[in-house]
């Protein structure tokens, strides 16, 4: 199927908005030894929080959100080495298993906000896009779809485009694109706004704003 493509906007973040529920702010609370947390004003959870943290030390602190996040995924060895490397590196960028990347950034803008600074400052990018068909009836669009139309406007230097060559520019399965889009929201199914690290895809990627592509239906592998 023929789709015209726009991309909008991009918006380079720090955050993203809406991700720690008030839920997770108050178990993290209790975590940092901050019981009070259900009883305080809703919207002063983040500010305890960035208080409450910063009594630790860092890599011990990074520790106990990462537990939180990803201790179901991650042996305590994994955590411990993982707490030790964010105050060096961006590792929400650089881990390799990338389903996980996008709780990573999360924690690690955490962190970066109650230390001012300790932690490398990671980004991600929101991009503002449509995508409408040609020829043929609207339908939802999962990050694998979106993925592969928006191929053709992006530059060869994109780092999905080097590391997914052929998943992203033929008709076979891409199943990364679940991890490397963090957020893919729709109201018309029509106009898009995904999230992901700015690693994946930033403003400089993009060559052509307004595009045509095409949607093949993807081959099962044999």
């Amino acid at each position: 199927m023929n789709y015209q493509v726009v991309i909008n906007n991009i918006d380079t973040v720090n955050e993203v908005e809406g991700y720690w529920s008030d839920e997770d702010l108050i178990a993290l609370l209790e975590k940092f030894n901050y019981p009070d947390g259900a009883t305080a004003e809703k919207s002063t959870l983040p500010e305890l929080l960035e208080m409450a943290i910063s009594d630790y030390e860092p890599n011990e602190a990074a520790q106990i959100v990462l537990e939180y996040k990803l201790g179901e995924q991650l042996s305590e060895g994994q955590i411990e080495q993982i707490s030790n490397n964010m105050l060096i590196d961006k590792v929400c960028e650089e881990y390799p298993e990338i389903h996980m990347q996008g709780t990573l950034f999360h924690v690690n803008q955490l962190l970066f906000k109650a230390y001012n600074g300790k932690f490398p400052n990671a980004k991600a990018s929101v991009v503002h896009f449509s995508m409408k068909p040609t020829d043929g009836e609207v339908q939802k669009l999962t990050a694998e779809n979106v993925l592969k139309l928006l191929n053709n406007g992006l530059s060869d230097r994109n780092l999905i485009k080097r590391l997914f060559e052929n998943q992203i520019s033929q008709n076979i399965p891409f199943p990364e694109a679940e991890s490397i889009i963090w957020e893919l929201t729709t109201e018309d199914n029509i106009n898009y706004n995904l999230v992901t690290s700015e690693n994946w895809i930033n403003k400089e990627d993009v060559t052509e704003s307004e595009f045509e592509s095409v949607l093949e239906e993807v081959e099962d592998a044999a």
